[in-house]
């Protein structure tokens, strides 16, 4: 695992995630039509992670929820660590592991996506969620670290930022969610589909 050390040494582990991430870029294209299909067709994005890669699941569904540059309706995406009551009473009854698989078994139906961003691929509370959403249909995207790892491994599909430092892997996955966002809203329908998903207030 490389440390950040100075700004000149951080850039250099962030060129070759930045690099990692340039050659996936079709991958992440092809998610973000896909989602906006799924959004078209009433399914909705779920999303999780630990610490910053927390951060970072959230930026995605509130620039989905929201708005990222274009005007259109809201789109259906849940950040589960964000329901902080759900979270501690799940982690108090449950356990720490079973905080993300309980709330998509509460949400998630098939045709839905569920999105698991970590640095490592190891965390045992994301990969319980993989299993749980795979057994219900729900597709599984994995953003991590170096691979193969367990999450990647339980996924239906995986960006992997092939980087030592978990800064400069977390860096580039929010150069992902900006490029997924912007993917999602390339694709959606039409003008027309947006104005109607505003009326109807998804």
């Amino acid at each position: 695992m490389a440390r950040f050390g100075t700004l000149a040494e951080h850039l250099g582990h962030l060129r070759i995630a930045l690099a990692s991430l340039d050659q996936q870029a079709a991958l992440i294209d092809g998610w973000g039509q896909q989602l906006s299909t799924g959004f078209a067709a009433g399914g909705k994005l779920l999303a999780a992670g630990n610490g910053g890669s927390a951060a970072e699941a959230q930026h995605l569904t509130a620039e989905l929820v929201g708005r990222f540059e274009m005007e259109r309706g809201p789109l259906p995406a849940i950040a589960l660590h964000a329901e902080t009551s759900s979270l501690t009473a799940i982690c108090n009854d449950y356990g720490p592991d079973g905080i993300f698989a309980r709330q998509v078994r509460a949400h998630g139906r098939s045709g839905d996506v569920l999105v698991l961003l970590s640095t490592s691929g190891r965390s045992p509370n994301l990969l319980a969620a993989a299993t749980t959403a795979k057994e219900r249909g729900i597709q599984v995207w994995a953003m991590t670290g170096p691979g193969p790892n367990p999450l990647t491994e339980l996924a239906d599909r995986a960006l992997v930022i092939e980087s030592a430092a978990p800064t400069a892997v977390q860096e580039a996955q929010l150069v992902a969610v900006h490029a997924l966002c912007s993917a999602v809203e390339r694709y959606l329908p039409s003008a027309s589909w947006a104005a109607e998903v505003e009326e109807v207030a998804w």
